[in-house]
C-alpha cells in the first residue's frame, strides 16, 4: 500500500488457500494490492490458489463495503491468476473472484460459488486479457450476478456454464466495450425482479440471462447451450449495446410466462 510510485513489490504467490468448507475464514480470502491507481505499484508473477471459502461479515444493507473470495485491487500487475480449488463465499457484497487490477491470464479451474446476497461470481473493474472459467459459476443470493463488466475491459472471457438462483441476478451483464465472450454450456437464470448492488448503489433488476446494458458492447458472442430464464416476465437478453456477431445454439427460452403484462 505504498504511496511513492517509484516502490515496486514484486511477488510469486502460490499455493494459497484460505477457509474451508463449513469454517470460511472472515474478511476476503486472497487479497493483492498496490498502494492505488497513481501510488505503489505490485508486480504478481503467479497468483495461484487452491480452496478459498470467506464470508465477508458486511452487514446486510451496506451499499458501500464489498469482499472477495480472490481479489486483485488497484495497482496489482498480475501475470497468471490459476485458481486450483474452488472459490466460495457466503456474506452480503462477498464477491467470489473480482478484478481491479491488471492481469494478463485469469484461469479457474474448479467451482465458483457464491450464497450471499450481491456476491458476484466474477466482477471486472480492470483489465484482463485472457479470462477462462473452465467450471460452472453458480450463484444463489438476491442479485448475486454471474459475471459482469461495468469498468475496464476483457479482450476473452470464457465460461463452461453461468446460473444463478435469485431475484436481480443476472447471469452476464456487460456494461462496458469487450472483446469475445463464449459459453459452452449455457447461462440460466432462476428468479425475477429485485435488488442488486451496482457500484456501490442498491437498484433493481431483473434475473435476465444476458445484459448488455448502455455502454456495453461486444466483438463476439458465441454461446452453445442456450440463453434460459424462468422468472415470471423475465427476457432470456436485453441488448442497449452493439453486438458485432451473435451467435447461440440451444435457443432463447423463457418458461415464466407473465410477458402479456409487459
Amino acid at each position: 500500500m505504498q504511496q511513492d510510485t517509484g516502490v515496486i513489490v514484486s511477488a510469486d504467490l502460490v499455493g494459497l488457500s484460505a477457509g474451508r468448507d463449513g469454517a470460511p475464514v472472515r474478511g476476503s480470502g486472497i487479497f493483492v494490492s498496490g498502494g492505488g491507481d497513481k501510488a505503489g505499484r505490485l508486480n504478481v508473477r503467479r497468483l495461484e490458489t487452491n480452496a478459498v471459502y470467506s464470508d465477508g461479515g458486511i452487514a446486510p444493507g451496506t451499499a458501500d463495503q464489498i469482499t472477495g473470495g480472490v481479489f486483485t485491487v488497484y495497482g496489482a500487475y498480475v501475470d497468471v491468476v490459476r485458481n486450483r480449488g474452488p472459490v466460495v463465499t457466503y456474506g452480503v457484497n462477498n464477491m467470489v473472484l473480482d478484478n481491479w487490477g491488471v492481469v494478463d491470464r485469469w484461469t479457474a479451474e474448479a467451482k465458483i460459488t457464491s450464497h450471499g446476497p450481491s456476491g458476484i461470481g466474477f466482477v471486472n473493474f480492470g483489465i484482463v486479457h485472457e479470462l477462462k472459467v473452465n467450471a460452472p459459476i453458480e450463484t444463489f443470493g438476491q442479485g448475486a450476478r454471474g459475471f459482469n463488466v461495468y469498468t475496464g475491459t476483457v479482450n476473452l472471457a470464457e465460461f463452461d456454464r453461468v446460473i444463478t438462483h435469485a431475484d436481480g441476478a443476472v447471469g452476464i451483464q456487460i456494461g462496458q466495450p469487450i472483446g469475445k465472450l463464449v459459453v459452452h454450456r449455457g447461462i440460466e437464470t432462476f428468479g425475477g425482479t429485485g435488488p442488486s448492488l451496482v457500484k456501490g448503489v442498491v437498484i433493481s433488476l431483473s434475473a435476465i440471462a444476458l445484459s448488455i446494458k448502455p455502454g456495453g458492447s461486444a466483438r463476439e458472442i458465441e454461446i452453445t447451450g442456450g440463453v434460459k430464464t424462468n422468472g415470471a416476465g423475465v427476457a432470456p437478453i436485453e441488448q442497449h449495446g452493439a453486438i458485432d456477431s451473435l451467435r447461440v445454439s440451444g435457443g432463447f427460452v423463457a418458461t415464466g410466462g407473465g410477458f402479456y403484462k409487459i
